[in-house]
């Protein structure tokens, strides 16, 4: 029994040594440009939050267009929040961090990837399968907490 109590002890430690928080790419410390990431699902806009409805999660601000947003949020961050830390999902994808367009986004297999802008998001669409898988395969060697 003291064995099995050792291995899960050590077990929650090396858990949480690998796990990070990622502090999302935003201005002043605010995800997303202070764009509603709830909105991107539930109404496939990008629309900017209200201060009056905002969230810190993740060492980040979130603001949000409306307390049901909010409140979604809350309940499931992981799941409105966008990929690689809201950096271009493009760049990650070419191995480097690049700021974000709130308004050049996709939303693939659930979940919401941001752009460096219009044009950069018109070439990520040609391909978001490979570069997704790319990026992924980059994002923790490119991100420095």
């Amino acid at each position: 029994m003291k064995s099995v109590s050792l291995l899960c002890t050590a077990l929650l430690i090396t858990l949480v040594s690998f796990s990070q928080t990622v502090k999302f790419s935003g201005n002043n410390g605010v995800a997303i440009n202070g764009f509603d990431p709830v909105a991107y699902f539930t109404l496939q806009k990008a629309l900017e939050g209200n201060s009056n409805y905002s969230y810190e999660w993740s060492g980040s601000i979130w603001k949000f267009v409306s307390k049901d947003n909010l409140n979604l949020f809350q309940a499931n961050p992981e799941k409105y929040a966008p990929q690689f830390g809201g950096y271009c999902a493009y760049g990650c994808s070419e191995k480097h961090l690049s700021p974000t367009d709130p308004k050049a986004f996709t939303i693939i297999n659930d979940k919401l990837y941001l752009n460096y802008n219009q044009k950069v998001k018109e070439v990520w669409i040609k391909d978001t399968a490979n570069r997704i898988q790319t990026a992924n395969q980059y994002w923790k060697s490119i991100y420095n907490n």
